[in-house]
């Protein structure tokens, strides 16, 4: 397979664009309170369930972009709906100059971002700041393929994530979404019949499309799917072989625009709407067609991009986002791209077989100096399959990313009871330079049998701790006895569907009227600063 770059020459600078693109923010959700009241209308069960576990309650992020407002915005003259976001409550357009600032005289209108940021308010000066750096970013993240017979125990072993499949955590009840440039053959070659015989593909998207036809495109995701869910004997096996997925077609791989953020924004939302517990993007941007979109390394702040923004949100809802890192390390640009630089996502570099550095791998940290890469993988020499089916050695970050997702999802499996925070934390602790990060390795390569170490110590730690909730099952009133060192805390109770029901302080003294609740299972959290105890509650 043929490297996929993306060159940008000095005189692309002089090439005219005659339309831009940007993003048009609205200004309110007229229909929030029906959601608010209906949330299965917005979120599925196991979504909601998600954020359940782990303490987070639903909020207008959640709730559908108001699709009238979107119809008037495509119905502008000269305006192009191409992607629309319920979390940003926006939609990307395209069209002229002109035509775009003209809506901001509609009263819905909040604000208008530009790809071209020199044209937005703020951004005036950073034009100036664009250089030649941009002339080896690659579109997805250049894979390097050639089909030689290996073993993948390496990629696996390097993470003692075979030690969690020892102990049959494989990803089973864990749904992983990949966001690619097309899954061909998955459908079709031997390494994936094993996902297809237990349907463990329980669907996708094509944003790009706009189509329900995933399997297609470019081969990419085909090889990135396969070191996370490829199952051939002897030859490949993923690391997470028992997980399900869900398949987005977010990358354009003929073209580089910054619509391409929006898609994966739109994918990320669907993924949450539907349950997914973490997401693998083996897909970096930082140079585009037009270069007045292009990122400079002071954008890699983890909130600058629609993309990056998109991640953190995406962490807000509960989710795992797992990103490579890039493969511009040993280029005039050697820094991680968006969405690697988010502010909660997880960025991964790569290493080779000998746990020593990919030269390609991107670097941190990122401009607001935080650690990145986060952690490291094997991304030379990594074993994928082919859209033929023929197994064989790739390099690339696309490749230490999701064998990292995957190891991510199978370690999830075997401490269910822990948040998304709680999981990269216990991850990056496990990892050999989590003392002395660099800006090449990040925190290190982890090792996932100390992780499941130090969570498992992390429970004794806490049950050491603890809040008595009786009576449970409770009729009228429940009582709350303290343990030592604490002295008041906030109780949140919430129904089935995530909802608030009642949030009240509590002392010492611990006593809980129930009377206006209605029969049925509840769910209950408790917390004073930094600590956070929650439960199940009965009430009959």
């Amino acid at each position: 397979m043929k490297k996929i770059y993306f060159f940008t020459f000095l005189w692309l600078t002089t090439v005219s664009f005659a339309q831009e693109d940007a993003w048009v923010y609205f200004n309110n959700k007229p229909n929030a309170q029906y959601y608010f009241d209906n949330p299965l209308e917005m979120l599925s069960q196991r979504a909601l369930d998600r954020r359940i576990n782990q303490n987070i309650a639903i909020d207008i992020k959640d709730v559908p972009i108001h699709q009238p407002y979107v119809d008037q915005i495509d119905a502008a003259s000269g305006i192009e709906v191409k992607a629309k976001s319920k979390w940003m409550n926006a939609v990307h357009v395209r069209g002229s100059l002109s035509d775009i600032n003209s809506l901001s005289a509609i009263e819905f209108v909040d604000h208008i971002e530009f790809a071209d940021r020199s044209l937005n308010v703020s951004g005036r000066n950073q034009a100036s700041n664009r250089t030649s750096l941009f002339s080896s970013v690659n579109k997805t993240l250049d894979t390097q393929i050639t089909f030689t017979y290996g073993t993948s125990a390496n990629q696996a072993q390097m993470l003692n994530a075979h030690v969690l499949h020892q102990q049959e955590f494989t990803g089973a009840g864990k749904i992983i979404a990949v966001m690619d440039a097309g899954f061909p053959n998955v459908d079709a070659v031997q390494p994936f019949q094993r996902l297809r015989d237990n349907n463990q593909i329980l669907g996708g998207y094509n944003f790009v499309g706009q189509s329900t036809d995933f399997y297609t495109a470019n081969s990419h995701g085909t090889m990135v799917l396969s070191t996370m869910g490829g199952y051939v004997e002897n030859q490949l096996i993923g690391t997470a072989p028992d997980a399900k997925y869900y398949l987005f077609v977010t990358e354009d791989a003929a073209a580089e625009n910054p619509v391409e953020e929006s898609y994966w924004v739109e994918a990320a939302e669907m993924a949450d709407s539907l349950g997914v517990d973490v997401i693998n993007t083996s897909l970096g941007y930082f140079g585009y067609d037009n270069p007045n979109y292009s990122y400079t390394y002071a954008n890699m702040d983890g909130v600058t991009s629609f993309i990056s923004r998109g991640t953190n949100v995406a962490y807000s809802r509960g989710m795992i986002c797992v990103s490579s890192a890039g493969n511009s390390g040993s280029s005039p640009n050697p820094y991680i791209a968006v969405p690697a630089d988010a502010l909660h996502g997880f960025a991964i570099g790569a290493v080779k077989p000998d746990e020593t550095y990919a030269t390609f791998s991107s670097i941190g940290p990122s401009f607001d100096q935080r650690v990145k890469p986060d952690v490291m993988a094997q991304g030379q020499n990594a074993i994928v399959s082919g859209i033929n089916g023929t197994i064989g050695a790739a390099n690339g970050t696309s490749f230490s990313g999701p064998i990292m997702a995957g190891a991510i999802a199978s370690f999830w499996q075997a401490i269910p009871w822990a948040t998304n925070q709680q999981v990269l934390d216990f991850v990056k602790q496990s990892a050999d330079r989590y003392s002395n990060p660099t800006a090449q390795f990040g925190y290190g390569i982890p090792d996932f049998q100390t992780a499941l170490t130090i969570a498992q110590l992390s429970v004794s730690d806490r049950d050491a701790v603890k809040f008595l909730v009786y009576p449970n099952p409770a009729s009228t009133h429940l009582k709350i006895a303290f343990p030592a060192g604490f002295t008041s805390a906030t109780l949140e109770i919430y129904n089935n569907l995530g909802q608030l029901i009642k949030q009240q302080s509590i002392d010492i003294d611990g006593v809980v009227n129930l009377e206006g609740l209605a029969k049925g299972v509840y769910y209950y959290s408790i917390k004073n600063q930094d600590f956070l105890q929650t439960g199940k509650l009965m009430k009959n």
